[in-house]
């Protein structure tokens, strides 16, 4: 895993009055909608301000990959979550060292110590070192009751993969989050809530006063310079006998009062917020903070982040935010009249209708979903409220998925799809080389029989080709799948587009211009060759689709190589792209471009736009496998007002040792002779691949032992004399290859063998921890086997 350093952020000071107007705009935010008994979204407001300020207060965190490991590490969805978590995070690798924090780690801790050596009591560490222990051991870990500065929290930790541990900190938002409030509410945006009549006080469980603003201490003592901490604030308060509130201060003659009590923190223990608000009694029609109620709603939601809107009591807008403007995509200059303007035709009756209900009914909240005609595809929830006393506003309506929280839960769902379909195709791809094996090797074994010329020999060849072609199709399923055989090499990327110039001109034909420009400085990169030129040729390809469709006369294929330095990319300030030194290649082209609503599904294995039978929708899939399993990142977007681009970041390979492969001439044929002599064990589980291997082999001179499974051959093994090879499956039930192997290797140590599998070989690599042993991928011809076979008893 790579080391991520973490690079602090810069005017932390500066952001302490733009924390404190955003805190105090959620709060009085959350005070409107408690009026209009929207209790669920009003302390959505309350947590959203007091999480908003914190985090303009702390300081934020960049992180920063380490460019000397050995491989970037994908964090995109690791910094969304960390950023949008509410608990303190940070990762530890397996040398115990910090990999990564959050701001609120950094905060809880005051800088950035290494767990379990925090500044926690040796109980306390302890208790973290035994978490670690058992994540390493189980996959969790459990401390509860950690004190971190007189604060209980609960510590999680979990093991990701086999190389890092995740620390969470669950319960540390209570340790600022009621100090922020209080400073709210003593200072000058408490005065402010005063000013408009609200009245706020800070409560504790045991309902003394923590803190209340300056219109409630003249209030209830009569003198706002006067102390209210640590006072009952019950004993402020009186009860007539129709249920009235009321200041003890001022009699029952008073005026009546509305308590709102907002628990902005969770647990029996927290604190309670409480507002105070001037119940003009018998003035139902009365706005309930003022004759001027309206105006200030206006300009509070013109401030908020979140997307809001009011709506009349015929259910045209009244006024949106800006927020809701650019998260609905309303055209500023044609805005709409009506909510269901905004929507899908099958959502206008069901969103009308909430608003009808709401406009004419009892103050009170639903929530539904809806899609937007500019981004069908995204749902989006919102929350309909029915308003009193705001003039003519009668309904509100908040986007409660507006922001990057939504954004990231489709990246996760996405993702984790992408990654059950990448598992599929790895299987099926290994179950499909098994078949083409035993086709392969019975039409190699009918070709023996018969010479060119008789009327057999036509068909057969003719199922060999559609052979071939379908293990071309498995090797593009275990390339989206990441899980191809790849032989990556130090290289400069001028060098592949060179190879491959000549065929791609070929395969766009006259009409398409192809222009190549190459950047200075490029660092060299490690990948497979043969892979990075599959890429080109499928993304030149498309580009030609792509433009002949819109232009039959052509256009212009652009493709160029650039240098993108460390300092660049953290200029970008890309979320999924590590900070480092990368060699960059663009394709571009002159088309129409990728539709919208297109562009999120185009990496999706089988998507295509194309016709029916002219295209299996691997392509894309397939260049996007290739180079997130080289260690790159691959990006579409489309150009202003021209075609399509992709760019592709290679890191740069900057190990000391290592030098750019030169250009290798041509390797000499293989001798023809693959006769041989002696006793191979053929392991396998499939009977068919067994049966051709037999065949195959019997007829090259070797003597041939099978057996079904590891069990049946260590069985036989005890019966006969050593073997001269073992070619074996590696996957088998009961027992597979690399076990036998092993229990083999016990008895004779130099005992050569050939896996063969129709996984790939990095991937089992993992498991086949022995010396002296070959590699066969699936499927493979009779000939392919003949020779493997010499070439690992001549080495032998």
């Amino acid at each position: 895993m790579a080391s991520l350093p973490l690079v602090p952020a810069k005017n932390s000071r500066a952001l302490l009055p733009l924390a404190a107007a955003i805190g105090a705009g959620f709060l009085a935010a959350a005070i409107i909608l408690l009026t209009l008994n929207d209790r669920a979204v009003a302390v959505g407001f309350v947590g959203a301000g007091i999480l908003a300020a914190g985090g303009l207060v702390a300081a934020r965190r960049l992180f920063a990959p380490d460019t000397t490991a050995e491989g970037p590490t994908d964090w995109a969805v690791a910094h969304a979550l960390a950023a949008a978590s509410d608990d303190a995070l940070a990762v530890t690798d397996r040398a115990g060292r910090l990999v990564c924090a959050n701001s609120r780690y950094e905060a809880l801790f005051a800088g950035w110590p290494t767990p379990p050596s925090l500044p926690v009591s040796d109980v306390s560490v302890t208790a973290l070192g035994t978490a670690a222990r058992a994540a390493w051991r189980d996959g969790e870990g459990r401390a509860e009751n950690v004190q971190v500065f007189g604060s209980p929290v609960s510590v999680r930790v979990a093991r990701v993969g086999e190389e890092s541990l995740v620390w969470r900190f669950v319960g540390v938002q209570a340790l600022d989050l009621a100090a922020q409030m209080e400073s709210l509410i003593d200072g000058g945006t408490g005065d402010r809530l005063g000013s408009a009549g609200i009245m706020t006080v800070m409560v504790t469980p045991e309902g003394r006063i923590r803190s209340a603003n300056r219109v409630f201490r003249l209030r209830a003592l009569g003198n706002a310079d006067t102390p209210a901490e640590g006072r009952d604030f019950a004993r402020f308060l009186i009860t007539d006998s129709m249920g009235l509130v009321r200041f003890e201060r001022e009699g029952l003659n008073g005026t009546p009062l509305r308590v709102l009590q907002i628990p902005f923190l969770d647990g029996d223990d927290a604190p309670m917020l409480v507002t105070l608000l001037d119940e003009e009694h018998g003035a139902a029609a009365a706005p309930a903070i003022g004759g001027s109620a309206t105006a200030h709603v206006r300009s509070l939601i013109a401030l908020l982040p979140s997307g809001l809107a009011l709506i009349d009591r015929d259910g045209r807008f009244v006024n949106m935010n800006d927020a809701f403007v650019k998260a609905t995509r309303v055209n500023a200059a044609a805005p709409p009249l009506y909510p269901g303007d905004l929507v899908v035709r099958e959502d206008k009756a069901a969103l009308a209708d909430a608003v009808r209900r709401f406009a004419g009914g009892a103050a009170q909240s639903a929530e539904m979903t809806i899609r937007l005609q500019d981004a069908p595809e995204e749902p989006v929830a919102i929350t309909i409220a029915g308003a009193r006393g705001l003039g003519d506003a009668a309904v509100l309506i908040s986007l409660k998925d507006s922001g990057e929280e939504g954004k990231l839960k489709r990246q996760v769902a996405q993702a984790t799809k992408m990654q059950a379909v990448g598992q599929l195709a790895g299987g099926v791809a290994h179950d499909f080389n098994n078949i083409l094996t035993a086709i392969i090797g019975h039409c190699d074994l009918m070709l023996m029989r018969h010479s060119p010329g008789d009327g057999d020999y036509d068909d057969i060849q003719q199922i060999r080709a559609n052979s071939n072609r379908a293990a071309s199709l498995t090797r593009q399923l275990l390339a989206f799948s990441r899980q191809q055989t790849l032989r990556p090499q130090v290289l400069q990327l001028p060098d592949v587009i060179s190879e491959v110039s000549n065929l791609l001109k070929r395969l766009l034909g006259e009409t398409v211009v192809l222009d190549v420009k190459h950047g200075r400085n490029l660092g060299p990169v490690r990948a497979d060759p043969g892979q990075l030129e599959q890429v080109v040729v499928n993304l030149a390809v498309n580009a030609r689709d792509a433009m002949l469709s819109a232009n039959p006369s052509g256009g212009t294929l652009t493709i160029e190589t650039m240098a993108v330095p460390a300092a660049q990319v953290r200029q970008m300030d890309d979320d999924v792209l590590p900070v480092g030194d990368y060699t960059a290649l663009r394709i571009a082209d002159t088309g129409t471009g990728i539709p919208h609503d297109i562009l999120p599904k185009i990496w999706e294995p089988f998507f295509t736009t194309k016709e029916v039978g002219k295209g299996t929708g691997l392509g894309l899939s397939t260049v996007y496998g290739i180079i997130k399993q080289s260690g790159g990142f691959i990006f579409a977007e489309n150009q202003p007002n021209s075609g399509a681009e992709f760019t592709i970041y290679l890191p740069v390979h900057a190990a000391a040792e290592a030098t750019v492969a030169p250009k290798l001439p041509a390797a000499r044929a293989k001798p023809a002779d693959t006769w041989g002599t002696g006793t191979i064990l053929v392991v396998e589980d499939e009977d068919m691949v067994r049966a051709v291997a037999e065949r195959a082999l019997a007829r090259q001179g070797y003597t041939v032992l099978t057996a079904e499974n590891g069990e049946a051959a260590l069985e036989l093994l005890d019966t006969i004399e050593k073997p001269d090879l073992l070619v074996s499956d590696v996957v088998m039930p009961l027992m597979d290859g690399p076990t036998m192997a092993r229990h083999i290797r016990a008895k004779w140590p130099d005992l050569p063998i050939l896996f063969m599998s129709g996984y790939a070989e990095e991937q089992l690599r993992r498991s086949i921890d022995l010396d002296n042993v070959a590699f066969l991928p699936k499927p493979f011809s009779v000939q392919q086997l003949a020779e493997a076979t010499r070439d690992v008893l001549v080495a032998k």
